[in-house]
């Protein structure tokens, strides 16, 4: 447990009690036991003036435990709930025996009556949830109380009042607390929040954890952060399934699958295997879906314990047609079998019609692979569709850039071509520009060249025609 500011101040005891503790706390617990427990917490109070004026943490914090633990076993938790709200109020209580007797109070806490109405113990919370409010040095206990609290509440049937409750906490920020009992606490909020329906709140509390703790080389070797990343991403696969996130649950998967007890398990890792290939093929194509595809279909463990899915990956990852009708035929059984296709999952039937399109978009791109003109006969054909469907899953490919082709309707030809992104375009202008500007050089030279030969040829001339007109001169 990470060290609290309370536990590091340091404080000169002006006395020591500790003799004077050793002779009358006997004399005053067995005064408790015989049935004047009262006058023993009188008598208590008393030293508890002397230590905590004179600074003596030692002694203060020991009569604090004390007259709990008096009140714990004597069964009075009114009287311990009402001492302690006493106590903390003292003037110049020192912080760390307030925070050892909320501790014991803790403690005792869990052993109150419980189930069916949890009085008891919800009046407990209160009180140590009064104590703590507004201070750091017992920020820890009071979210360990407040975690308690809202667990009741969830028992009770009021899940809306436990998830407010817990929720409040904002425990990235408790520098005292262990990494682990804080992601766990998120974990926990972020899980109220999926089973009330509020997604968006479970998807920000989310982002409070950092995965890269979970991939370190010491986390790895540690079997509770391991389970805790097992919840991390088993919350996250749920959130993404809710928007239809296929490729964001495709990659949870597979740091699912990144944890020694999913591999250590034969049964578990099948599963996480098969969903981790449903999800990538059910993922829109991009460059990032078809890199992923790429790689997961070099895992060998999918050829080895899931055959059939293994086919149906291959078949997505050459160039080659996939009719909907055979694939169907083939898969149809298998798939549906399945939580991800099957009609118990609300979103089943919708993740059917997701596959069917992704078959529909890998046949287009096939298509424009293959061909540079085709006629939209030929291609109804080719993809087994009305001419409606085709135009429209061709557009959309067209408005995603995916392919590139062009419709002349009236001549009913599709014609495709190479996609050029903004540096191709810019540079075939900027070379047809450097091309045009050459000319031009080129045509200026030749008309300066033709306006100085113009000016030449008359004077020229006119030399000639004066020279034909003079007599010869004697020698």
């Amino acid at each position: 447990m990470a060290e609290t500011g309370a536990e590091r101040e340091v404080l000169k005891a002006e006395k020591d009690y500790t003799e004077e503790l050793d002779k009358e706390l006997p004399q005053i617990i067995s005064i408790a036991k015989n049935d004047n427990l009262n006058k023993a917490i009188e008598k208590l109070m008393v030293l508890e003036k002397k230590t905590r004026q004179a600074s003596d943490l030692p002694s203060t914090s020991r009569i604090l435990e004390t007259i709990i633990t008096l009140c714990h076993e004597a069964k009075e938790w009114a009287l311990m709930n009402e001492n302690i709200l006493i106590l903390s109020k003292k003037h110049g209580q020192l912080k760390l025996a307030i925070t050892k007797m909320v501790r014991l109070a803790i403690k005792y806490m869990y052993e109150a009556p419980g189930e069916p109405n949890f009085d008891v113990r919800l009046s407990i919370i209160e009180a140590l949830r009064t104590v703590t409010e507004g201070k750091i040095f017992v920020e820890v206990e009071r979210a360990r109380v407040t975690r308690e609290l809202s667990k009741i509440k969830k028992q009770q049937g009021h899940l809306a009042e436990a998830k407010t409750v817990l929720c409040e906490l904002q425990v990235e920020t408790f520098g005292s607390m262990d990494r682990k009992e804080k992601t766990d606490i998120i974990l926990e909020q972020v899980g109220l929040c999926i089973e009330q329906g509020d997604f968006a709140q479970a998807l920000i509390l989310s982002r409070k954890i950092s995965t890269k703790w979970f991939d370190a080389d010491i986390s790895k070797k540690d079997p509770e952060i391991m389970e805790l990343k097992l919840r991390f991403y088993e919350q996250q696969v749920h959130l993404s399934k809710q928007d239809s996130k296929y490729l964001d649950t495709c990659k949870y998967y597979r740091a699912i699958l990144d944890t020694p007890r999913i591999q250590e398990n034969p049964e578990e890792l099948q599963k996480t295997l098969e969903r981790i290939v449903y999800y990538v093929i059910l993922a829109p194509y991009d460059n990032e879906q078809s890199d992923l595809l790429h790689r997961i279909r070099t895992d060998t463990r999918i050829q080895k314990l899931i055959p059939e899915q293994a086919e149906l990956l291959r078949l997505f990852t050459v160039i080659e047609l996939m009719p909907w009708a055979r694939v169907s035929q083939r898969f149809e059984t298998l798939l549906r079998a399945t939580e991800v296709f099957g009609v118990d999952d609300p979103k089943g039937p919708a993740r059917w019609e997701d596959l069917r399109k992704r078959v529909i978009e890998h046949n287009v791109r096939v298509v424009a692979k293959y061909y540079t003109r085709i006629t939209m006969d030929r291609l109804k054909m080719l993809l087994d569709l009305d001419e409606d469907e085709t135009e429209t899953y061709l557009s959309k490919l067209v408005c995603e850039k995916t392919v590139n082709a062009k419709i002349d309707r009236p001549a009913r030809i599709i014609t495709f071509g190479t996609s050029r992104d903004a540096d191709d375009v810019l540079n075939e202008w900027s070379g047809n520009m450097k091309s045009l500007l050459g000319l031009l050089e080129r045509i200026d030279h030749l008309i300066t060249k033709e306006e100085m030969m113009a000016n030449i040829a008359p004077k020229v001339k006119s030399k000639e025609v004066k020279g034909k007109g003079r007599r010869p001169q004697p020698n």
